[in-house]
């Protein structure tokens, strides 16, 4: 079971006022869901409960939000226990009435957004990477979604101060490309220890899209025990994309997807966690222009249930642009997150291309001004 993340950026000496915010935090996230074992106080069975565990439901909240058809599935559990179930589920939960919309304002103000590594990254997203919703990245191969996946694995255990989320990650690999030395690398950068940051991530590689639904009920799991503030998805269609093959099967893989992405979806809204997901992309023909466009597959399974969708694209030298492609709130916009201009970094710092590249994620941006041509040069602090 992963542990609660070590704090190692703040060392101020604590204060009655910083121990008070801690305790209030600490209540707060507590109160965000409520162990299934409390539907005992509404006269529910241990053996239905021990039900209910076993098909996934480890929280009030999971079974509140459960669709009556999907608890009556459960063997042993029939139709007047479902609705003794919901009714008690709903009294605890509290979550399932209607709200002043000026009360639901100031409840969303209160949202954790997630750095991203990127003060211009940061700035598009409106502050960060929002907590209780899905954001999927797409793009290309080589446009850094997986390494940005990286990063937010760190920078979710961090203070909320600095843009963390204050709690542990889990990382579902589809394709192979998870890395825990790139981590260490990248826990360099923000003066973390690299144990207790691979501590604090929970790694699984799903073999096949069953696999990866199972994993999903096991991560309800590991977040009833332990506090979590991020979930990644590297990739979310990579598996159902070359099992589900040919318009033959199309229907079942889009239904299978929706499965997966509501499973995903209510994780979020029991444990308030972040869950980021990267999504592959296909090329269609344009017949208006010479160059083909780039879309993201799963179609509109994975639009709807998406709340901020980011493209990502490659730039001129060596930069990565990134577009708000979809999002309820945020202007559809595009800027460039990592811009490096390689003489100058190699005139300046010493620093050999591969250096450079290899170590574009772990640098910081401090220091951005314009040369005679109109490039952007940032400078890096980061010793390789």
């Amino acid at each position: 079971m992963s542990t609660a993340p070590t704090e190692t950026i703040s060392t101020n000496e604590p204060t009655e006022e910083n121990v008070e915010k801690i305790d209030d935090e600490e209540k707060h996230i507590l109160s965000s869901y409520t162990k299934i074992e409390e539907l005992q106080k509404f006269s529910i069975s241990g053996t239905d409960i021990k039900k209910l565990r076993e098909q996934g439901f480890y929280t009030v909240e999971s079974v509140a939000f459960a669709p009556k058809k999907q608890l009556m599935d459960i063997k042993g559990i029939g139709d007047g226990k479902v609705a003794k179930l919901q009714e008690a589920a709903c009294k605890i939960a509290g979550k399932m009435q209607f709200v002043k919309a000026i009360d639901y304002f100031e409840r969303r103000s209160d949202i954790v957004k997630l750095s991203t590594g990127s003060s211009n990254l940061n700035e598009l997203l409106g502050g960060g990477v929002e907590t209780g919703s899905i954001t999927e990245i797409f793009g290309e191969f080589g446009t850094g979604k997986t390494q940005i996946c990286h990063t937010l694995c760190v920078t979710c255990q961090t203070p909320a101060s600095v843009g963390g989320g204050e709690g542990c990650a889990l990382y579902i690999d589809t394709e192979g490309t998870f890395r825990p030395e790139r981590i260490a690398q990248i826990c360099d950068r923000f003066g973390l220890d690299a144990s207790d940051t691979l501590n604090n991530i929970s790694f699984a590689r799903a073999y096949n899209s069953d696999h990866q639904m199972k994993l999903l009920s096991e991560a309800a799991q590991l977040m009833s025990e332990s506090r979590y503030a991020l979930v990644v998805v590297d990739s979310a269609t990579a598996l159902f994309r070359s099992e589900y093959i040919g318009r033959g099967e199309l229907s079942v893989r889009q239904q299978m997807l929706g499965k997966f992405m509501r499973e995903l979806l209510r994780l979020c809204d029991v444990f308030g966690v972040a869950a980021v997901i990267t999504n592959q992309v296909v090329s269609t023909p344009d017949a208006l222009s010479f160059k083909a466009s780039l879309k993201p597959i799963g179609g509109n399974i994975i639009a709807h249930a998406s709340t901020t969708r980011i493209f990502l694209r490659k730039g001129q030298k060596n930069a990565r642009v990134a577009k708000i492609y979809d999002s309820p709130n945020l202007p559809e916009i595009h800027i460039d997150f990592l811009h490096f201009l390689l003489t100058n970094l190699h005139v300046k710092k010493g620093l050999s291309q591969y250096q450079v590249q290899h170590n574009f994620i772990s640098c910081s941006i401090i220091k951005k001004k314009r040369n005679p041509k109109k490039h952007y040069i940032f400078e890096i602090y980061k010793k390789v």
